[in-house]
C-alpha cells in the first residue's frame, strides 16, 4: 500500500510488517509520539484518503478524521496531512 504525506510530498509504500510510525521513522520522518501503544495520542494524525483499522480499540479518543500512528493497521492507500 502506498502512504502519501501530503505536506511532506513523500509517498512511502507499507505492507504492515511493522507499525505506521516506526516505518516513518526508518525513513527519515520522525512524528510526535510519546506510548508506541494507542494510549496517549500524541501521534494522531489527520487522514484525508483511505482506511486503518485497529487490532485493539486504542485508548486515545480518535476522530473519524484522525489515525494513530503507532498502532493502526493499513488496510488501503492513505494519505495523511503529516
Amino acid at each position: 500500500m502506498k502512504i502519501t504525506l501530503l505536506k511532506q510530498n513523500i509517498t512511502l509504500e507499507h505492507h504492515n510488517e511493522m507499525p505506521l510510525l516506526q516505518k516513518l521513522e526508518i525513513n527519515g520522518i520522525y512524528p510526535e509520539y510519546q506510548c508506541r501503544s494507542g494510549y496517549c495520542g500524541a501521534c494522531r494524525t489527520k487522514i484525508k484518503k483511505g482506511k486503518v483499522r485497529y487490532n485493539e480499540p486504542p485508548l486515545a479518543f480518535v476522530n473519524e478524521n484522525e489515525v494513530l500512528l503507532c498502532c493502526c493497521q493499513v488496510e488501503s492507500d492513505l494519505e495523511l496531512e503529516l
